[in-house]
Order: structure tokens, then sequence, then C-alpha cells
């Protein structure tokens, strides 16, 4: 279950990686709604990011973190050093590599496999703290982060 997003909202956005304009990096967020934008970090991590706007128009939402419901013994497998269950998924990076998600599933439809991203439980307004991004420095006073109120499995606190 998705607990934690973050999101970029197109080319004047310093934080989105469409700042930079359309290259081939950039491609996927370009893309239709409801494919994969996935990159790599720091020489380390994958990050996944759903597209979200109208094709041509670029912007995403990065999933920061999940509370994992099933399949944690091959999480754990992937991700042998985490100490918890909550440690598998409480970041892009953690949860891409418990999940064995990279670059070949980047521009893929998230509506079937490899990666699917399922409808789940509405959560209350109420429910839903929004914040500054976190983990960047452009544009990074913008409320545009989003997680579930009292989640463990949360990458970070402020």
């Amino acid at each position: 279950m998705i607990v934690e997003t973050e999101a970029y909202v197109g080319e004047h956005d310093a934080a989105c990686h469409a700042a930079v304009g359309r290259t081939r990096r950039t491609e996927p967020l370009y893309g239709p709604p409801g494919n994969a934008y996935v990159y790599f970090i720091y020489g380390m991590h994958w990050c996944i990011n759903a597209v979200t706007r109208a094709e041509g128009l670029p912007s995403a939402v990065l999933i920061r973190a999940l509370e994992p419901l099933s399949g944690i013994p091959l999480m754990r497998r992937r991700r042998p050093k985490a100490r918890s269950d909550r440690d598998l998924t409480n970041g892009p990076g953690k949860l891409c590599a418990a999940l064995g998600i990279d670059r070949h599933m980047n521009a893929l439809p998230l509506q079937r496999y490899p990666v699917v991203i399922r409808a789940g439980e509405a959560v209350k307004k109420s429910n839903v703290v929004i914040t500054p991004r976190i983990g960047i420095t452009q544009a990074a006073d913008w409320p545009l982060r989003f997680f579930v109120r009292d989640s463990p499995f949360v990458s970070m606190r402020k």
C-alpha cells in the first residue's frame, strides 16, 4: 500500500526532471499518464514515479514509501540488510530494491505486469499529511509531499 508520495509538476518546477526540457532521460515524463518514469540517482538507487498529466505535459508522482502487504520474504531476499519490515520500503530507493524495480520498467504502463498500481482503500483527507518535499534543494518549500498520518512506513518525518 502506497503511504507516501511527492508530486513533480512540470517544466516550471525546478525540482522536476522536466525543468531541463525534453531529453532522452525525461522522455517518459512527456508520455501518457499511467506510465512509469524510472530513474537512477546517486549512482546507486532506482526511483519510480507514475506519470500523471496528459501526453506532452510532463508531471509525475514519486512513490516515496509503501507498506508491504505481501511478498515480504522476496523483499527480504532483495534487501537482506533491512532490519524490519518497515525498513524494507520506507524510501524510494529501498522500495525499488525490495520490489525489483529498475530501468527495465521505465516507460511501461502501470496497469499490467511487471509493475501494477491498483486502487486501494480510500484514505480520509484528515489522515493525509501535506508537507514540503524532502531530499531536494530546488523548490523544496513547495507543499507537494503527501503521506498517511501515523503510518510507521513513511520514509522520514520532519
